[in-house]
């Protein structure tokens, strides 16, 4: 990061912060996708961070920091994007059948398919921590910082987001419901 940028997007320059942003966009927007896995609702948490980054830069005592910043600005913005977002699936987001399939070119999207099915269905806070650290490499003392939580918040949320997927995927891909419910004994 530049941080003459920084610094002269601090003091009130629109042009430092317009070729800031221009520069930085597409980190920020692959975090945001990477947590909302949505296009237009990362484009507008993206476009919420820099207009939460405008008002406060001023506010960042080291510019040396604006990253982690930044990161914990957008995450703050891609939470309020999920609460507007409604909670239900269309029919492309809906599981596909178990069915065992070849092994051949299109497997490997199908793999990418059941996977993303499967991180839609783990909370926001937990798609956070995952991306943080997976997506982009930070230790987990560092998700931690850049979200302001624990470090063992930070663990917590990455085993039971994992967890959480792995029985989504699970339950969604594997599974078939038992047609006769079973009765507890007296």
């Amino acid at each position: 990061m530049d941080q003459d940028l920084i610094l002269r997007a601090q003091g009130g320059d629109q042009r430092a912060f317009d070729t800031l942003a221009l520069a930085d966009y597409p980190r920020l927007f692959r975090v945001a996708h990477g947590i909302l896995r949505n296009r237009s609702h990362a484009e507008d948490a993206t476009q919420t961070a820099y207009l939460d980054i405008w008002r406060n830069i001023a506010r960042l005592r080291d510019p040396a920091k604006f990253e982690a910043w930044s990161y914990r600005l957008l995450v703050h913005a891609c939470y309020a994007e999920a609460k507007r977002t409604p909670k239900w699936l269309s029919d492309e987001a809906m599981p596909s059948s178990g069915s065992p399939r070849a092994a051949d070119a299109y497997s490997g999207v199908l793999d990418r398919d059941e996977l993303e099915q499967g991180f839609g269905q783990i909370s926001v806070d937990h798609r956070a921590v995952i991306v943080l650290h997976y997506l982009l490499d930070m230790t987990l003392p560092q998700v931690a910082e850049t979200l302001g939580i624990r470090l063992g918040t930070a663990n917590s949320r990455l085993s039971r987001g994992l967890d959480a997927m792995r029985k989504a995927m699970g339950a969604d891909f594997t599974s078939e419901p038992d047609p006769e419910p079973r009765r507890r004994s007296a």
